[in-house]
């Protein structure tokens, strides 16, 4: 303060200054400092929900257990194992890191029930601020352990046909080796996007792309492109199509169809928002069409058909997806792909409660009912398919109405 008062002008007024600024910022240093957290959160490791409902849960309900979390309890330990080292924090001088425990469980809880995070505040007795930064670091760490186990494209021929011997065991479709469709994830409108991820139903949302196996696992999944964009532009930009474009996933050469002389490449099934190609089929436009063709089309949907079952069980499981999403495109982002790990992950190791038993036609038609307004189909285009897309669509045409029938199909065809 000596050394303010030396290089100011000897005179009254500023002297006055000087004396005033140094009076406030003296007053202010004994001020006393705001604590740096309400008390209340202060006692989150006794009176938490992680410390004692979930414990509670873990030993006297299991079902209630996985209920709660979307995980049993050897399933959730067995995920901490995998990125506690990720999410694990350095407790500071003043005060102690979230747990990864209470980190993971904060997560799954919000995947499953789409709570707000200031509700997650007070059950878990961690600072909504704090949540905020949980959840996407989180998201990317379930992602980052997950993925290469259990999200992963065939690379292989013989990856492949071990997809295509199910789709024909369950779903009476030969050579498919993928069901695919396109989702739009609603979000709630950015700051400051404009009408960047405003699509065409009016909504603010992003694009989900998804390959999809007969037991309704992800194969394949592509997210992030704003909702403004086309369908037939992110389709057209995903790796997928440029892979089979130039045949960079292996997929294996033309084979023989069951039982038949009729030779035919291996295809993917899709809907009228996907163009037709020689290994992606999609169905006859228009509603009234002669029986043969009508047929085709019932053969098509009943094998595409789970990839709107996939959709419907994640968003049956994770609740997260029944009202547009209140983060940032780039969160949102984090946790699709973090719910379609966990998706694939616990078809393989758990019994999964929210799928069909079987391929039966009346067990698996109902459980994609939730997803219409959640995730939001793609708009169909038309366009005017190849020459070599529309033989193959031919083929296969003929080949469901003669030796590649099945009994009921006639009578699912006019239901249809």
């Amino acid at each position: 303060m000596a050394n303010l008062f030396q290089l100011l002008p000897s005179n009254s007024s500023n002297i006055v200054v000087a004396a005033l600024l140094y009076e406030r910022f003296h007053l202010q240093d004994k001020k006393k400092k705001r604590a740096w957290r309400r008390q209340w959160l202060a006692r989150r490791e006794n009176l938490g929900v992680a410390s004692r409902l979930l414990q509670e849960l873990a030993l006297e309900d299991t079902e209630g257990y996985r209920q709660w979390m979307r995980l049993d309890k050897h399933q959730f330990q067995e995920l901490l194992k995998m990125i506690e080292p990720t999410i694990r924090k350095q407790d500071t001088r003043l005060r102690k890191a979230v747990a990864p425990e209470v980190r993971l469980a904060i997560t799954m809880r919000y995947l499953a029930t789409g709570e707000s995070q200031t509700s997650l505040a007070y059950q878990f007795r961690v600072s909504q601020n704090l949540i905020s930064s949980i959840i996407p670091e989180v998201c990317q760490a379930i992602y980052n352990a997950l993925q290469p186990l259990y999200v992963v494209v065939p690379r292989t021929e013989e990856k492949w046909k071990e997809v295509a011997q199910g789709f024909n065991t369950l779903w009476n479709f030969p050579l498919c080796v993928g069901a695919l469709d396109g989702k739009r994830v609603l979000i709630q409108k950015p700051a400051n996007s404009g009408s960047l991820y405003f699509d065409y139903k009016g909504d603010f949302s992003i694009i989900l792309m998804a390959l999809v196996d007969s037991d309704y696992k992800f194969l394949y999944i592509d997210v992030g492109t704003n909702g403004r964009g086309s369908d037939a532009g992110v389709w057209s930009r995903c790796s997928l199509s440029a892979g089979l474009e130039n045949n960079s996933v292996s997929l294996p050469p033309p084979e023989f169809l069951p039982n038949s002389s009729t030779e035919s490449p291996y295809v993917i099934v899709g809907d009228d928002a996907f163009p037709l190609k020689t290994y992606l089929m999609k169905p006859y436009p228009g509603l009234d069409q002669p029986d043969e063709k009508r047929i085709f089309n019932y053969r098509l949907s009943r094998a595409r058909r789970v990839s709107e079952n996939a959709f419907g069980i994640l968003v049956s499981r994770f609740q997260i997806f029944r009202q547009p999403i209140r983060t940032s495109p780039e969160c949102v982002t984090k946790i699709v792909l973090a719910s379609v790990a966990l998706h694939n992950y616990l078809r393989v190791t758990s019994r999964d409660a929210y799928a069909p038993a079987d391929g039966n036609e009346n067990t698996s038609s109902g459980h994609h009912r939730g997803v219409a307004g959640v995730l939001q189909n793609f708009q169909a285009v038309p366009r005017r398919p190849a020459r070599d897309a529309v033989q193959v669509r031919q083929k296969l045409m003929a080949y469901f109405n003669s030796v590649g029938t099945v009994p009921w199909q006639r009578e699912m065809a006019h239901l249809h």
